[in-house]
């Protein structure tokens, strides 16, 4: 009797245990052939994002060494390596156009430009087009307060966008003035005084490579195409259509800074760019953060203006030959030492009367992008977003906040 009851119940974990297997081997064999069969959307060109890189598929170092030019090509065997965030083959997206081959161009001098730089590789790799909740305020507050200027914004190295929208993205694409373009460094410096110095290399020894080359970047676009330049970390808060056709700001009574430049496409603006494309290449140092980019500007503009005093030259542009140079309170009201003014609340009342008649407001991500926000938080930057930037604003309740 012992015996027959032990067989029963092996017998029924047994059953058990079949049921269970079979299951698990219907369910595998109708995901796998949802994935084998479930049709495409014949309606859009996504592509899986590993799949296509921005040229064309390449299988070997020799490959991607002959699309590159053949100064450039000699020291990729050398380049350093950097690390990049896996992402799912699955993801479906659509390539970024290339400012210079897109149908709608950057019209000179009448036009705004923001770079992106932190999904930069020396040798191009496909990724996604990513943009904090502080770089797309700046974004559409420059958009929303120029709609006369096309704004684009110029990813070195981020080349797509996720097909299902980004929801900053999204918010961002209701403004028809706004065009997010893809950029390669090589090309796109193609025919500038840089061009040489570039294909040498010695950029990427810096220690501060993607700074360094947002450094680079601005004096390119500038030359190429004159017009207004401004940093991702900035909020505009005026229609900047009517400012000088030549300009800067400076930082303080020693230095200028480079986040916030107009140049135009010819004459004065050309011959300035040029000279700090020249001194670019004369002064760089890689392991220094300042020296190729507010350096660069304070540079030129000494010998622009013929003095080495920063005070001599700040609103007097008889002094400089036509070339402004606005007093820190344009567009740094607030200096770099004092960034936490922007998001504590009980600054908030002294901080908003400084910047209240400063055409661009600079809130220094590079100290400030570890500090947590939310909407409902009461401190100047909130203020500033919520009316100059309502889309992005609201699109993400938490995402003004820390800025990896």
């Amino acid at each position: 009797m012992k015996v027959s009851r032990t067989l029963s119940a092996v017998g029924s974990l047994l059953l058990v245990l079949s049921i269970v297997l079979i299951f698990k081997w219907i369910a595998y064999n109708r995901a796998d052939h949802k994935a084998h069969t479930e049709p495409r959307n014949s309606t859009t060109k996504a592509i899986p994002l590993e799949k296509k890189p921005i040229e064309r598929q390449v299988k070997n170092k020799k490959q991607v060494q002959n699309t590159l030019p053949k100064k450039v090509a000699k020291s990729v065997a050398n380049q350093p390596k950097f690390k990049t965030n896996k992402i799912s083959r699955k993801i479906p997206v659509i390539p970024l156009l290339d400012v210079l081959t897109a149908r709608k161009q950057p019209s000179r001098g009448q036009s705004i430009f923001f770079h992106e730089t932190t999904n930069f590789r020396r040798l191009e790799k496909s990724a996604l087009a990513q943009l904090k909740a502080r770089s797309a305020c700046a974004i559409e507050s420059a958009a929303l307060h120029n709609p006369g200027l096309t704004v684009f914004v110029l990813f070195a190295g981020a080349t797509h966008r996720p097909l299902s929208g980004d929801p900053l993205i999204k918010a961002l694409h209701k403004y028809n003035n706004i065009r997010l373009r893809h950029l390669n460094l090589w090309r796109y410096a193609a025919g500038t005084p840089i061009a040489k110095w570039l294909n040498t290399g010695k950029l990427f020894k810096s220690k501060f490579l993607f700074p360094h080359v947002s450094d680079l970047l601005r004096y390119v676009t500038l030359y190429k195409y004159g017009g207004l330049y401004l940093d991702l970390d900035v909020v505009v808060q005026q229609n900047l259509e009517k400012m000088p056709p030549n300009f800067t700001g400076a930082e303080s009574n020693k230095s200028l800074a480079c986040g916030v430049m107009k140049m135009s496409s010819a004459g004065l603006g050309h011959k300035i760019t040029t000279m700090c494309l020249r001194d670019l290449e004369a002064n760089y140092n890689g392991d220094k953060w300042g020296t190729n980019g507010p350096g660069v500007i304070t540079r030129v503009a000494k010998k622009q203006c013929k003095t080495e005093n920063v005070n001599a030259m700040i609103n007097n542009p008889k002094r400089c030959n036509g070339f402004r140079v606005y007093d820190p309170n344009a567009f740094y009201a607030i200096p770099w030492l004092q960034w936490k003014d922007f998001f504590l609340p009980n600054r908030l009342n002294v901080t908003m009367r400084r910047v209240s008649k400063s055409p661009v407001v600079h809130v220094w991500n590079k100290f400030s992008k570890g500090w947590k926000l939310k909407t409902k938080d009461s401190c100047a930057y909130i203020n500033l977003a919520k009316t100059h930037c309502p889309r992005c604003q609201w699109t993400m309740d938490c995402g003004l906040g820390k800025q990896t």
